[in-house]
Parts: C-alpha cells; structure tokens; sequence
C-alpha cells in the first residue's frame, strides 16, 4: 500500500471531521504561520477577538481635537435658543407694555409734573410753582378736605352695603331652585346697563315732582313728597343707593361662582361634626370664600375712590358740597376754572397717594386673613 495514501477511518479509529468544526486536540489543529507549532482553537478565538478590538479602537487623539470644537458649537448653539426665545418673549409681551407705559406711567408721571406749575388747559406749565399747589388745598383751600371727606364716607358705605348684600345674594342663589336662574339674569342686568343711563333713571325716580316714582308711591299713602337729591342729609345715600344696586349682580355672581366650587365633601363632614348653620358659615364657607372677598374689597376700594359720572349726572355735586367727591374736585379745577390745572393735578396725585397706601394696607395687613385653596 502506497503510505501517501488515507488511511480509513476503521483502522484509525477517529471520526471524519466535519465541515466547519473545531478540531478535537492540537494534533488537529493547523500550524502557524512562523511554524511555532499548533495553535488551540481557544487561542485562535481569542486572537480574533483581540484583532477585532484592533479595528474597531476609535481614534483617541483625534477625538480629543474634534471635542473641544463640538462642546463650543453646542454652547454656542444654546446661547443662540436662549437669546432667540428671550426676543419672542419681549415681543409678545411688547404690546401690554406699550399700552401700560403710554396710558398709565406717563399719565401718572405727567400728572405729579403739572402738579408743580400753575396754568390752564391751553399752558399747563405757565408759572412753576413748587409745592404750592399741595399747600394750598390742604392749608388755604377747604374744600378739598370736604370732597376727600365724602369719597371716604362714599367708600365705606359702598364697601359695606355691597359686600353684605352680594354675599346674601349668592347664598340665597346657591340652591339648585328653576327660579334662581331667571334670578341671576334679573340680577345682573343692571351691571350691564350704562352708569349714565342709570343715573338718568334713578333721577327720574327720585324726582321731588309728582311724577317722580318714589314721591308718587308716597302720595298713595298720603305722605308728603320727599327732596330726594336736594336734601343735604339724603343726596349721598340717594347715589349709594343706585350704585350698589348696579353693581350687587356682578360680585354676587363671582361669590356664587365660588359657594359652588366648594367641595361637597366638606359640607357633608360639617354635618357629620353637627355644626350649626352660623358655625358653618364662619368657619367653613367664608375662609373659603376669603380670596374672592378679598378681591372684590379692592376692585370696590379703586372704584369707590374715583366715582364720577353717577355723581356728575345725579346731583353735580350738590347741593352745597354734599356730594363733591375727589373726582368731582379734579374736574371742577381742570376745567372749570382758570389756571388751576395744577391744583387740580396736585388732588390727582393725593388720590393716587391715598389708592396706593390703602392698596398696601389691604396686603400687608388683610392678606394674611386669606385661605388660598
């Protein structure tokens, strides 16, 4: 026999080596390349994975040269985001404060600048004057303290009466009743109706005449007619009147709005605790309701303060002095009489004055009582 030729695998006694199958021991393995000797299939895996490693390393030096470049690109980029979202956002708030610059802080700048000169509508800066203009209608002129007397009496009696009644309104307009809805209506309609018409109205019922309303309901009765507007002692409490019946629909509908935003379930354990109604009401629904209480008390404050138009039409302010309110004295100065526009401006900046420290008492002192939810 030729000893080139196979041997077969009965006189071996080993297996055919199937395709693709790692040899059994290093006999079966193949020679390097240097002719070291045979190589374990362990040690050839591992040298391909080591090799692998090798191709797939990242380029270390060249990484650290791109990475600086690419941190400043992305500040860069990020200060870019930031500058762009900060000009939109003064854009968009751009028109808000162009309205408030124009019609708010110049007025209030330009009114404290009149208040130093002496002048009319047509020179309003005629003569400089200093401080004379506050000395004259606090210390010389009197009737400045008599219209800031009635504003103050005006408020608080508007204040008092709105606040009492809103608040028994909207209790009343709580429970789910048919009625209540065509009340609501009923009782917000006034707030709607402009404050010149109802003026114009309230006159009318108020008229000393026979055909005033109120005269006439009188007369049924064989009661004499009542100078309801030319009375001193009843002119003011005429125009209280017809304010807060304009206005009681409106912030009974804000109270009302939050009797039934109160949860249910503190209601129910009130009951469960026994707790009488009055104990009730002060101790659960009016700290509740003291958010909207407190902001109706200061929309009532500002308003109150600068009451006009009712009083121009009603009564002029009139008779005497019995109803000249602050806002009254600024337009009798500004534009009645000759080169007082700075005295006229001189009261603008003590209303201004008297706003702003009652607003900061209200927050600074009456805040504190307020349950926020």
């Amino acid at each position: 026999m030729n000893p080139m030729t196979e041997e077969s695998p009965a006189v071996t006694g080993r297996k055919p080596a199937e395709s693709g199958s790692i040899p059994e021991t290093a006999e079966d393995s193949p020679v390097t390349e240097k002719g070291t000797g045979p190589v374990s299939w362990r040690e050839r895996e591992l040298q391909a994975e080591k090799e692998l490693e090798e191709e797939t390393e990242p380029d270390l030096a060249a990484w650290d040269l791109e990475r600086p470049a690419s941190a400043a690109a992305r500040k860069a980029g990020r200060r870019r985001r930031k500058v762009s979202g900060w000009i939109v956002s003064w854009l968009m708030i751009l028109p808000a404060i162009a309205f408030l610059l124009i019609f708010t802080i110049y007025p209030m700048a330009n009114i404290f600048r009149l208040s130093l000169y002496r002048g009319n509508a047509l020179n309003p800066t005629k003569q400089f004057v200093s401080l004379d203009n506050f000395r004259e209608i606090f210390l010389i002129k009197t009737d400045f303290l008599v219209a800031l007397k009635n504003t103050a009496y005006y408020t608080v009696m508007v204040i008092s009466f709105l606040i009492a009644l809103s608040l028994l309104f909207a209790l009343w307009l709580r429970a789910d009743r048919k009625i209540n809805q065509v009340s609501q209506v009923l009782l917000f309609t006034p707030y709607l109706i402009a404050t010149i018409s109802c003026a114009f109205i309230w006159s009318w019922l108020y008229n000393k005449n026979d055909y005033g309303l109120f005269n006439t309901v009188l007369g049924w009765f064989h009661l004499g007619p009542v100078n309801w507007l030319n009375d001193s002692g009843m002119a003011m409490n005429c125009i209280i009147v017809m304010n807060v019946w304009k206005n009681i629909g409106y912030y009974a509908l804000i109270i009302l709005a939050s009797l039934k935003s109160i949860p249910a379930e503190i209601d129910e354990a009130a009951l469960l605790d026994q707790a009488g109604p009055l104990r009730k009401f002060f101790r659960i629904t009016l700290p509740l309701l003291s958010p909207q209480l407190f902001f109706i008390l200061i929309t009532i404050t500002t308003g109150s303060f600068k009451v006009f138009d009712s009083v121009r039409i009603m009564t002029n302010g009139g008779p005497g002095d019995a109803t000249r309110v602050i806002s009254m004295y600024i337009y009798d100065y500004a534009f009645q009489r000759n080169n007082t526009l700075g005295v006229a401006s001189a009261a603008g900046v003590v209303l201004v004055g008297i706003l702003v420290v009652v607003t900061i008492f209200y927050f600074r002192c009456l805040e504190k009582r307020v349950h926020y939810r």
